[in-house]
Order: structure tokens, then sequence, then C-alpha cells
């Protein structure tokens, strides 16, 4: 005796693979997009401090990076792959990114929206406090700092 519409005999479904094979591709995508965007704003030239204790950071908030480069004995700040010569000249693109990544994640005000600053080893303490005073003018009250647990 027939079955019904179409199947196998025994009445179990067939697996589909092609869907899941392009849920997967595309997803895949999206989580290449969101790496490489985060990547490109880490600065690789900056050699970070190294701190023994140092924990993987929580992946889960919204943040913005703020690189501090010392070359030729000299500081130089960069914020959205933008050089800036001081630290103050920062504070309103600062504004922005916080406005902005706070609207992304919530839709509303995100008190856990933070700074992360990405400073050099060698770079004096002085320009890593202006990036930090930058932040805070800017409205950002949660600062964390790169470093590397191994050299």
């Amino acid at each position: 005796m027939a079955s019904g519409a179409g199947g196998t005999e025994s009445g179990e479904p067939e697996f589909q693979v092609a869907p899941m094979i392009d849920v997967l591709l595309t997803i895949l995508v999206f989580f290449m997009t969101i790496t490489s965007a985060q990547v490109l704003k880490v600065d690789k030239t900056i050699n970070l401090p190294i701190a023994k204790d140092a924990q993987k950071k929580d992946n889960s908030r919204a943040e913005t990076v703020v690189n501090v480069r010392w070359k030729d004995k000299k500081a130089s700040f960069v914020f959205d792959d933008r050089p800036f010569t001081s630290a103050s000249a920062m504070v309103e693109p600062l504004k922005t990114a916080k406005a902005t990544g706070e609207k992304k994640v919530t839709g509303t005000a995100n008190p856990t929206f933070r700074a992360v600053i990405r400073g050099d080893r060698d770079v004096p303490a002085t320009y890593v406090s202006q990036a930090m005073n930058a932040c805070a003018e800017a409205g950002i009250t949660d600062i964390s700092f790169s470093a590397v647990n191994k050299d």
C-alpha cells in the first residue's frame, strides 16, 4: 500500500543538507566580517606592555579602541584609523563613537560602553593619562588597558 505523498517508505523525514550549508556559510561570512572590522582597530605596530596576570577581555560589551603610539620619542594618538597629535582633539570623535556604540547595542544608553587604551610599552605614562582624560571628557567612564601576558 502507498504511504502518501513522497518521502521514504519507513515514514522518517530526510535530512536536507543544502539549506544547512547555506545557513552555515551565511553565519561564517557574518563572523568573518565582524572579526575583520575589529582587527582593523588593532594597531600591530604597538608593542603592548607585559602583565603576567592579564585576563582575556569580555567581548560582550560595546567598546572603542584608542591606540597610543610611540615613535621617534614622540607620542601620537590613533582613533578610528585617524592619527591625532593631541589627545584633546579626540574628544568629539569619542563622543560620537560612544553615542553610536550605545545605540547599536541597546537602543538606549548603555552603561557598559568602554574604551580600550592600547599604549605602546615605551610610551610615558603622561600620554596614556592624556588618552584617559580625553575618554573622560567624552563621557566614557569605563576604561580598560590592553596588555599581553607573555612576550
